[in-house]
């Protein structure tokens, strides 16, 4: 079985909430324009000035995924 890893995007300042959440639905479109066999993402809010949008990605679709969009780090994910 494959490894699943987070991949994090993070967003800090008054704003950060609502970037994190419409990051959110541009992963979504990358999924569905690349035809990728993902469907876990979402975002977090970790304070007032502080918010992550991540996408789970599999060891085969991680630097396909890293090289495109870039995000700003990532830890093993755990269901």
């Amino acid at each position: 079985m494959s490894r699943k890893i987070k991949l994090i995007w993070d967003f800090r300042g008054p704003a950060a909430a609502k970037t994190a959440e419409h990051h959110e639905i541009h992963l979504k479109e990358y999924i569905a324009i690349e035809k990728l066999p993902l469907n876990i993402t979402g975002f977090e809010v970790q304070g007032e000035m502080q918010a992550i949008a991540f996408m789970v990605v599999t060891d085969e679709n991680m630097i396909q995924v890293r090289d495109a969009l870039k995000p700003h780090r990532g830890e093993i994910y755990q269901n």
